[in-house]
């Protein structure tokens, strides 16, 4: 499936988010993007790449259960993607390896763009790239450690913050060091996600890194936006993040979009009702546990119902359910005939947090390159838990 995926329409992928990207909502995207394009009588073969939650390498080599849950994958998932966290170059070449050489995944992501402060304060996540040399060391020790039989990508940010840019050096590494393709985000760790993305910085590595693919990521809330950010900048693919919280759908009306076709219309509320219902399911079956699936289900119940009348005694009803039979008589309760209007979906849903400090260890911004001390620094930052 990866032999020809850049040489189709652009790529398409869905950013890895903690919490989020699990096999439920994998399933629930694929299915809800596949029936909104057979609804508008269209069809296709589902190239997007849907990437499971962030994995620390550690955890992984260490084959925790729930880290090992985090990379299992459906039967019918055409891609298994995982994305790898790490910061010590041997374990995350090991843990690339481990995937590789146990079929576990078809391709590997690694995350260079977490602003989280206990991931940043120890170097780790987006403070990484501006070491340079310990950037390099852990791509070449991925790639090295897929032997060519996996694509290996690199997800970034632009930098730490405005005066400390990282992204146009770190594209260069990852390129030489033979990436499949960079996937950039275009905000810097301080904007965390508020602000505007910056799709220039995106043209200029596109520019920078001539033999590489780009993939653009920020501030694509409809399928308008994404065929937009490909003009405008050239990039090679789009990836999706919040744009798709409580619209699995998008994945399918950009399909259309990138294929010359009429973007499919919003569903109604009944369909999202029905979809609401099939995500609960799946992740009451994929916890083995009802009130553990339903629990989690509660996150996504204000992206679902953004633009829809329900009432707020209901909406706050649905923020606090415990059993299936508890949700099914919520939302029975819908009116199912409202249309969602394009301006209330295309608007920015999930986290909006304004621009702030980044955590970093001491010292951090003086040079570009490790110093002994931060060497040590930097091994507490391998988490040995995945998924935040």
């Amino acid at each position: 499936m990866f032999a020809n995926l850049l040489e189709t329409n652009p790529v398409i992928e869905l950013a890895p988010m903690a919490g989020v990207t699990n096999r439920a909502f994998r399933r629930v995207c694929r299915e809800a993007s596949t029936a909104i394009r057979a609804n508008a009588g269209q069809s296709d073969v589902d190239r997007t790449v849907y990437v499971a939650e962030m994995t620390t390498s550690q955890a992984l080599l260490m084959r925790h259960p729930e880290t090992i849950d985090l990379v299992t994958f459906d039967q019918d998932e055409t891609i298994r993607s995982a994305q790898l966290y790490g910061v010590d170059p041997k374990i995350v070449g090991d843990a690339v390896r481990m995937l590789v050489d146990e079929d576990m995944a078809d391709h590997v992501d690694l995350n260079f763009g977490c602003p989280v402060p206990k991931v940043t304060r120890k170097g780790g996540g987006s403070a990484l790239p501006w070491k340079r040399d310990l950037f390099k060391d852990i791509v070449e020790a991925a790639v090295a450690g897929a032997q060519g039989k996996v694509p290996v990508t690199v997800k970034m940010r632009i930098g730490i913050d405005d005066e400390h840019i990282t992204y146009l050096d770190a594209g260069r590494i990852a390129s030489e060091a033979g990436v499949t393709w960079v996937a950039l985000h275009g905000r810097t760790a301080a904007q965390y996600y508020g602000g505007q993305a910056d799709w220039s910085a995106i043209s200029r590595l596109v520019e920078h890194v001539p033999n590489t693919p780009v993939l653009g990521n920020g501030d694509i809330w409809s399928a308008q936006d994404a065929k937009r950010m490909i003009d405008e900048t050239g990039a090679r693919g789009v990836v999706i993040g919040r744009g798709c919280l409580g619209r699995p759908w998008l994945f399918g009306q950009i399909r259309a979009a990138f294929a010359g076709e009429v973007v499919p219309a919003e569903p109604d509320a009944g369909t999202i009702v029905d979809l609401m219902r099939r995500h609960a399911e799946l992740l009451v079956q994929m916890h083995g546990n009802e009130f553990k699936g339903c629990q989690e289900m509660r996150k996504h119940m204000a992206w679902y119902l953004k633009g829809i009348v329900v009432g707020s005694e209901t909406r706050g009803a649905l923020a606090l359910i415990d059993s299936l039979a508890q949700l099914d008589d919520l939302l029975n309760t819908v009116e199912r005939n409202q249309t969602l209007s394009d301006d209330i979906a295309h608007s920015p849903r999930g986290r909006t947090t304004p621009d702030r400090k980044v955590n970093l260890p001491d010292g951090w911004l003086n040079s570009q390159s490790m110093s002994a001390n931060e060497q040590e620094t930097v091994r507490e930052a391998e988490l040995s838990v995945s998924g935040g």
